[in-house]
């Protein structure tokens, strides 16, 4: 009689049927996870396309609070101007 132990040992042959499976099985999760990955790529792909116009739209922006700031520079500067003239006294009420 064999002991437990000795059969553990010994190989087990379930014939080709059971290696054709194997194959399959090892082939259908090798597809899903491509496939996955496919789609995760995409998907990855599609946030950078969106981050990518959203900072086209911060670069409008930027643009435009410089130009502010430029305009403000020049009425800052004739605001200095106005009071300069107001306190020499060199305008005239009209």
């Amino acid at each position: 009689m064999m002991s437990e132990a000795s059969t553990a040992l010994v190989p087990v042959n379930r014939g080709p049927r059971a290696d054709a499976r194997a194959l399959i099985g090892l082939g259908a999760a090798l597809f899903v996870q491509t496939a996955l990955a496919l789609i995760w790529a995409g998907g990855a792909a599609e946030r950078l396309a969106e981050l990518e116009r959203k900072a086209d739209g911060v670069g409008v922006i930027i643009e435009r609070t410089a130009r502010l700031e430029a305009q403000m520079d020049a009425a800052r500067a004739s605001l200095i101007r106005i009071e300069a003239k107001l306190d020499r006294g060199d305008g005239e009420a009209r």
